[in-house]
């Protein structure tokens, strides 16, 4: 396993939460912050899981970062969302919110890629 890399942890937070925030064009700085911090435990997950498949392979095979977030988008996130919005009866919203939160899991993927 190689180590955490906690710059990317920090640029993942940073990319999902401006991804995040083009969907979401108001919001107090409290609420900003607040988006911040989730992204923030979500990339750290994230990096966690990108030191487990190591830096060498990585390297190598550079669309690990896109399956490993987007699945994480795919596979919890978005299944998490459609039981959520569905059991209120605003099943409608699901699409376009799912769409926002892959979006966001590969803007993570991506600033990891990057760093």
């Amino acid at each position: 396993m190689g180590p955490v890399d906690w710059i990317g942890v920090v640029a993942a937070a940073l990319a999902a939460t401006a991804v995040l925030l083009t969907f979401r064009r108001r919001g107090s700085p409290l609420h900003i912050a607040g988006i911040f911090a989730a992204m923030l435990i979500s990339s750290a997950m994230l990096g966690h899981a990108l030191a487990r498949i190591g830096p060498e392979k990585l390297a190598v095979k550079w669309w690990l970062y896109f399956m490993q977030s987007g699945g994480l988008a795919i596979a919890f996130v978005i299944p998490a969302l459609w039981v959520s919005l569905t059991r209120h009866g605003v099943g409608k919203a699901v699409a376009r919110d799912a769409g926002m939160w892959l979006l966001a899991y590969l803007a993570m993927g991506l600033a990891f890629y990057l760093v």
